[in-house]
């Protein structure tokens, strides 16, 4: 087990920054290795501290692991709400959530594993932090849902539909994670934003469907729904081209830039 880059075994440090350092550690040996199969004994030598420093501010495993799975949560949360409450259309708030989960799943030091794929879910501490944030996203968003309708679906049914485009979101950025990346992110996020968007087109606003006469004001409509797809050079027309399909190269291009 090596030790944290700038660890100072013997060497007095604030308690803020040594605190700060034992977290590091302790983040780099949960997500190597798991909360059961870590021991103290490892994240005390990776930070370079002896046990008993490492008991004076966390008195076990599990107060460190919670520790920093606070710290995930709130992450996650300050992500999705940051993109929920960007100015632009509903579409660009559709995309910036999506893009917000792929975000924080690519994250170097593996804190979506904390929040995701815990091991540790059967502890009720653990349960109940994973719980609240996954409400709190989902509620954030089917607020956005609400107010984006306007009314045209109940507080019950944008929840739901909160839950799905959340439940897409963190699925397809794990999947896309542990395939090693395939596709760049922000092309990965674009293509899962443009087929939630889809499905959000089709839900009604105040009596109409959220791309129809009344989602936005005329002038502002045509950047709310999703852009017919123009056919690659060489490719011949068919005929059968759905209008309002997203151009995923656009929007990735867009958001790369």
């Amino acid at each position: 087990m090596t030790q944290a880059p700038g660890s100072s075994r013997g060497q007095r440090l604030p308690r803020s920054v040594r605190r700060a350092q034992l977290l590091d550690a302790a983040q780099s040996v949960f997500a190597s290795a798991g909360y059961h199969a870590a021991a103290m004994d490892d994240i005390a030598e990776r930070a370079g501290v002896s046990k008993p420093v490492l008991y004076q501010h966390f008195p076990g495993k599990l107060d460190l692991y919670l520790a920093l799975l606070d710290t995930h949560c709130s992450t996650l949360e300050q992500l999705v709400r940051t993109a929920l409450e960007a100015k632009g259309s509903p579409r660009s708030r559709v995309f910036a959530t999506i893009a917000a989960y792929f975000d924080f799943v690519a994250q170097d030091d593996g804190a979506f594993r904390m929040v995701f794929e815990s091991d540790l879910t059967s502890e009720p501490q653990v349960r109940q932090r994973i719980d609240a944030v996954t409400r709190a996203a989902t509620e954030a968003i089917a607020d956005a849902i609400v107010r984006d309708t306007s009314g045209g679906l109940s507080d019950d049914q944008a929840l739901l539909m909160a839950a799905s485009l959340a439940g897409l979101a963190q699925v397809s950025a794990r999947h896309w994670l542990a395939q090693g990346t395939p596709v760049p992110r922000a092309e990965a996020a674009a293509l899962v934003g443009g087929l939630a968007w889809r499905g959000v087109t089709g839900f009604p606003t105040g009596g109409t469907e959220v791309d129809g006469a009344d989602a936005d004001s005329a002038d502002d409509r045509d950047g709310d729904r999703p852009h017919a797809a123009a056919p690659r050079p060489g490719t011949p027309h068919t005929g059968d081209e759905q209008p309002g399909s997203v151009d995923i190269r656009e929007e990735s291009v867009h958001r790369a830039g």
